[in-house]
């Protein structure tokens, strides 16, 4: 396929910082760019001018966004905040003070370079636009065997690869032999893995010495030559929840571990700040020795990919969000939200202290995020335990046999007892 030039232009630069990089792109990323000449470059070129018919939206006679008072009524926020579309990229604004606050939330970041975030519609769309960028049909995608079902639809159904997964537990703990086993299974070459902590379904996030242990095993695999790509979905980063728990993201040690490396931090104010439904997420880049220049063309690589794929991200959204870091009482709201939802914790492990639960389940190990699973007992049909729930119970869990997931960021704490009864009487009935 023939690549327009100012795909081939980004390829050189990209190609010149890290071959390691421009080999990982897949050909659809290799092919993408973000269109700087034609209707765009037209378009910037005629902002400011006192008549301006380039732009694709309708402007009131005064020159402000064209609006309907009816929804205008409802925003407390400037119009040109609201109505307009954001850039491709996300609004820089918001794209800047993100990358802040990744370094302020991952103290080992410091004096690490990286990328300067592009805005996604959430971390789905996020995830989706790194498949496009770097998964090839056939293309084996390494993750724990507990992975988030939609993982799925993203990476097989959207770009024909495969998940090759590996034993997340052992002994209580990350299975860290299986992985160094994984990365060691096919010859020297591209490699992709797929991180996530807090991991849903368990609610696990990794022991300090359990990130140290992956960080090596991962360096140890790129010194034997292999060309690895790290996503690391941080969906609910923040939310930890026990002494001992690493509390940054392993993107901050994975930012220049080697040049063979790239990391890819998948994050947004989805879960960290309670609004589902706004759809803001991040795309960050790092790897070690690159160049600005070479975060510039990714950067430039996931814009196009994004404008291709919805144009933009909601500017009311970035807005709106953007309002939150500004704001005053941030901080608190925060600290009030992570309390609330860690009394559900130490209410769901206070529960389990009763032996009684054990005759049915066992909990798998959880330690933060929203949520925890059980592992059912040998002859226990999970799907045959939830319909009884919900018919009999008024409760409902999510089956994954052998293994039920249950949210209880969803569960008032003084339900959380009763949640578990429940379950224990669905069990004793079918046993």
């Amino acid at each position: 396929m023939q690549l327009n030039p100012q795909a081939e232009e980004l390829n050189e630069i990209i190609k010149n910082s890290s071959e390691a990089v421009y080999d990982l792109l897949s050909e659809k990323g290799k092919a993408i760019f973000f269109p700087k000449k034609g209707i765009l470059a037209q378009t910037a070129e005629a902002k400011g001018k006192k008549i301006n018919a380039t732009i694709g939206a309708a402007i009131e006679d005064d020159g402000s966004p064209m609006r309907l008072k009816s929804i205008e009524k409802e925003i407390n926020i400037e119009p040109k905040n609201a109505f307009p579309y954001a850039p491709s990229f996300g609004r820089q604004d918001l794209r800047e003070r993100w990358k802040e606050m990744i370094y302020e939330k991952n103290p080992a970041l410091k004096g690490k370079e990286m990328s300067l975030p592009i805005v996604t519609n959430a971390l789905t769309h996020g995830l989706s636009m790194i498949g496009y960028l770097f998964v090839d049909e056939g293309d084996k995608i390494i993750s724990p065997d507990l992975f988030w079902g939609n993982y799925k639809l993203v990476f097989i159904n959207g770009y024909g690869a495969k998940l090759n997964t590996f034993r997340l537990f052992k002994d209580g703990g990350f299975d860290a032999n299986c992985l160094r086993n994984k990365l060691k299974e096919e010859r020297a070459g591209k490699k992709i893995l797929l991180l996530n902590f807090p991991n849903n379904p368990t609610g696990y996030t990794l022991k300090t010495e359990e990130v140290k242990k992956i960080v090596s095993i991962i360096k140890e695999s790129a010194d034997e030559g292999n060309k690895i790509l790290v996503i690391i979905d941080d969906a609910y980063f923040g939310l930890v929840y026990e002494n001992g728990i690493e509390k940054e993201s392993i993107f901050s040690y994975l930012a220049d571990i080697h040049e063979n490396v790239l990391a890819v931090k998948i994050d947004g104010a989805t879960k960290e700040d309670y609004v589902w439904g706004f759809r803001v997420g991040m795309i960050t880049y790092a790897i070690k020795n690159s160049s600005k220049e070479m975060y510039a063309a990714l950067e430039s690589k996931t814009a196009g990919a994004v404008r291709g794929n919805i144009s933009n991200a909601s500017n009311l959204s970035q807005s709106l969000v953007l309002k939150a870091f500004t704001s005053a009482t941030y901080p608190d709201e925060k600290k009030s939200k992570y309390e609330l939802l860690k009394s559900r914790y130490d209410e769901v492990k206070k529960v389990l202290e009763d032996e009684k639960y054990k005759e049915f389940f066992r909990a798998l190990p959880y330690n933060s995020g929203y949520f925890m699973c059980i592992k059912l007992k040998e002859g226990l049909d999970a799907e045959k335990i939830r319909q009884t729930l919900l018919q009999k119970y008024d409760t409902g869990i999510i089956s994954m046999p052998p293994i039920i997931r249950i949210a209880f960021s969803a569960v008032a704490k003084e339900n959380i007892k009763q949640l578990f009864e429940n379950i224990h009487s669905a069990c004793k009935e079918a046993s």
